[in-house]
């Protein structure tokens, strides 16, 4: 498979974008034909198999687009409509296209695509080489609409979508059985529904009849006594004249099938879902009657014998997926995709929103005072596990205020007696028996635990969150400044503990570390630490006692094999406390948030573990005391959410979480309208950390995921997470800010960034890997 091409408009400053775009697009033979570039978005991923199918994703806001693969006669062209809805024009002829739908053509006839709204589409050039002899039937001259509802267009739909869902981590072993289905998937979705007249005649009629055949063929290859006489009674017709339609493209029966049924053992003799079954297995399965013939003719077909093909240094496996991964399940369907935002839209209609409700208007107030505002914890102030611009505002602020904030670690249950007994806020939000919660809705997850059984909000998000804290006149195009001005471990509420602070270290299943561990058995371990306040020296965190996780039964009864659900309380009684461990090791604190998030647009619950523009899990231990973090508006009010404290982690946070401790912040708000920013806020629309000597500028896997990838986003962001793709999105953003707020050209920013800029990993955690570029004041001397 060829080298991946991926492309973002967001790495270019605002008034660079429309062009760079447009060079993106001809690059894929593709055209921008209208654009609004006040709301400019295109991201594109292009990847081609081996056999020369070039498939190319893209993602945009409302524009259109020109398809025109002429300079490759012979070829064809397929587009997806992922998400969205647009129009088709050719000539005179408009084709209307849905959620769903896909259109193809001739490479000869140029097509130009238009969306008014936000969409996804997957466009596949296949070269005419690619359509082989079983392709025989004319394709028709004027672009076609393919509804993927029924039929083998159903097929093929499911398919390229999840193609198109892998993105940049599509692999060539996962794209070698599309090269092999898609002619013949393709062909029959075009018979399914052709006028006689567009099937070219006799010629054509008899070449639409063969495409039938070997569609048949293919669902009965693993039938040993497949036969040609079955195969004729089958479509009416006589065996001499099934003969002669074979002969017809210099091929015979029995030799089509014999070479169909060794492609389909040589798949499965590579493929990693096979790798228990004998070779044995598999050529019975595929019709074959002895292994002496089928290594003859695997070996003439393929120059090795099949245990020597076997052997061979395989292709990067396919992606699996742990089904009890942080995230939600990847839907069944496209209705299971849409389920918690309609489940979200029924509880608004019926007054039942477990915690969620529409957000009310922020009071004016012009006098221009400072204020100052407590926003304590309590089951009221506080959100568990995601971000909504459904949630009512708990605290309305104006810019310039000050905020004392308590916020409380998702943690604290792992030492119930350390870090919640005593301590009437969290005891207050933690509270859980076999009569309720006091926060029943712990993630963005369905309310009835119908995924997993884990329990409401299933726990696809984790994280406590105080807020959301509204800020007056806060509108989509302002950015929000969060100053962190002190942040205070929070100190234990039990008198044996008085003075004290905790806080726990989780190494678990979604850690990097999880499944390359050098003993066994596989494990999850918890690890306790005191952290010093109120010193005078640099503070430290010591650690107390580690434990292994073991199964534990909630209070509603549902045992958890693993750390997989917020909040569960940890019997004391079934775990051993291992004492006496990190002995003579001091790790320095650096409190910091770990989330600090305005809320998404987006119509549903956003779990608060991928990070994103909007801010969220950034888990990047800069945004301590001296700090500002600057967030873009998405909402009216901006909706300000902190939680996630932390009491020290390094960067990549790589076993999974920090030392999670609860902790007080005050911090001050400051909104800068969209009409005023200038310097280094100028289009920024991504987090930015700034310190007194330093801007951190924050790139993930998937920059703006909600957006990319459609739909499924909550599921397909733990899929595709990587450090190049997050390092990409991070140079990408420091070349822009280099360029947009120093005036560097671009040229200039590179060698910048490589001389003088560290680069970093900042977490491998949450589902959406994050890095990040420290860019030093001190380099600019004007």
């Amino acid at each position: 498979m060829s080298a991946h091409l991926r492309f973002t408009t967001n790495a270019y400053p605002k008034e660079q974008r429309r062009d760079a775009w447009r060079f993106a697009l001809k690059r894929v033979s593709v055209t921008l034909e209208a654009a609004d570039d006040a709301n400019l978005y295109g991201e594109l991923i292009q990847f081609r198999s081996n056999v020369g199918i070039g498939f190319v994703r893209l993602v945009g806001t409302a524009q259109e687009y020109g398809i025109d693969f002429r300079e490759e006669p012979g070829s064809f062209w397929l587009a997806v409509l992922l998400d969205g809805a647009g129009v088709a024009r050719c000539g005179a002829d408009t084709i209307t296209l849905n959620d769903g739908d896909m259109i193809c053509g001739r490479g000869e006839a140029p097509v130009s695509l238009e969306f008014t709204t936000d969409h996804r589409i997957l466009l596949l050039q296949i070269p005419a080489a690619v359509l082989d002899q079983r392709l025989k039937t004319p394709l028709p001259e004027k672009p076609r609409r393919l509804a993927a509802d029924t039929g083998p267009a159903r097929v093929l739909s499911g398919m390229l979508r999840s193609i198109a869902e892998m993105g940049n981590d599509v692999t060539e072993e996962e794209l070698r059985p599309v090269e092999l289905a898609l002619p013949e998937f393709l062909l029959a979705s075009l018979l399914s529904d052709a006028p006689s007249r567009a099937l070219g005649g006799a010629a054509g009629m008899r070449a639409a009849l063969l495409e039938r055949i070997f569609q048949t063929i293919e669902m009965r290859l693993s039938d040993p006594n497949l036969n040609y006489q079955q195969i004729a009674s089958e479509h009416g017709i006589s065996p001499r004249y099934l003969q002669k339609l074979f002969e017809s493209i210099d091929d015979s029966f029995g030799h089509y099938v014999k070479v169909r049924r060794l492609e389909r053992c040589r798949l499965d003799l590579r493929s990693p879902l096979h790798a228990q079954k004998s070779i044995s297995d598999i050529l019975f399965q595929w019709g074959f009657n002895d292994s002496a013939s089928f290594s003859r003719a695997f070996r003439e077909q393929y120059g090795v014998s099949p245990r020597e093909y076997r052997k061979m240094p395989p292709s990067e496996d396919a992606e699996t997926h742990d089904t009890l991964r942080r995230g939600r399940p990847t839907p069944a369907s496209k209705r299971d995709a849409h389920h918690d935002a309609a489940e979200l839209e029924a509880a608004v209609d019926e007054g039942d929103l477990g915690g969620l409700e529409p957000v009310i208007a922020v009071p004016n107030a012009d006098d221009g005072t400072v204020r100052h505002h407590h926003l304590p914890v309590s089951p009221k102030t506080v959100h568990w596990g995601y971000f909504s611009s459904l949630i009512k505002p708990v605290l309305n602020v104006r810019s310039g205020d000050f905020v004392t904030v308590e916020t409380l670690t998702h943690h604290a249950n792992d030492d119930p007696e350390r870090m919640v007994q005593g301590d009437e806020g969290a005891e207050s939000v933690y509270r859980w028996d076999e009569n309720g919660k006091a926060v029943e809705r712990r993630g963005a997850g369905p309310m009835d635990a119908s995924a997993l059984g884990r329990g409401a909000g299933e726990g696809f998000g984790v994280h406590i969150c105080t807020g959301p804290i509204a800020i007056q006149d806060a509108q989509p195009g302002d950015i929000i400044e969060v100053r962190i001005l002190s942040l205070e471990p929070r100190r234990s509420g039990n008198p044996r503990f008085q003075g004290k602070a905790f806080g726990s270290n989780a190494a678990t299943f979604w850690g990097f570390q999880y499944n390359d561990l050098l003993t066994q058995p596989t494990r999850e371990v918890v690890t306790i630490y005191e952290v010093e306040t109120g010193t005078e020296r640099l503070p430290t965190a010591h650690a107390v006692y580690s434990y292994r996780w073991t199964p534990q039964t909630d209070p509603y009864g549902t045992v958890h094999e693993r750390y997989d659900y917020p909040g569960v309380p940890v019997d004391p009684e079934t775990i051993e406390r291992k004492y006496d461990i990190l002995r003579d090791v001091e790790i320095p604190i650096r409190p910091h948030f770990g989330v600090i998030a305005l809320a998404p647009a987006h119509s549903g619950p956003v779990d608060s573990i991928p990070p994103s523009s909007f801010g969220g899990n950034l888990d990047n231990w800069r945004t301590g005391p001296g700090s500002s973090v600057f967030l873009p508006v998405q909402v009216a009010g901006g909706l300000l959410s902190l939680g996630d404290p932390h009491a020290s982690q390094g960067d990549s946070e790589l076993c999974g979480t920090a030392i999670e401790c609860s902790m007080t912040a005050l911090i001050q708000v400051i909104r800068h309208p969209a009409g005023e920013l200038h310097g280094k806020l100028r289009d920024l629309d991504y987090p930015l950390i700034e310190t007194d000597d330093e801007w951190v500028i924050l790139g993930f896997s998937h920059p703006d995921y909600l957006l990319e990838l459609g739909d499924d986003a909550q599921s397909e962001v733990y899929k595709h997470a990587s450090i190049d793709s997050a390092m990409r999105d991070a140079f990408r953003k420091a070349r822009r800010f280099l360029m947009t707020t120093k005036n560097l050209t671009e040229d200039e920013a590179i060698s910048l960034l490589s001389v003088a800029v560290d680069f970093g990993i900042s977490q491998v955690a949450n589902g959406n890997w994050g890095a990040h570029a420290v860019i030093r004041k001190a380099l600019f001397t004007a």
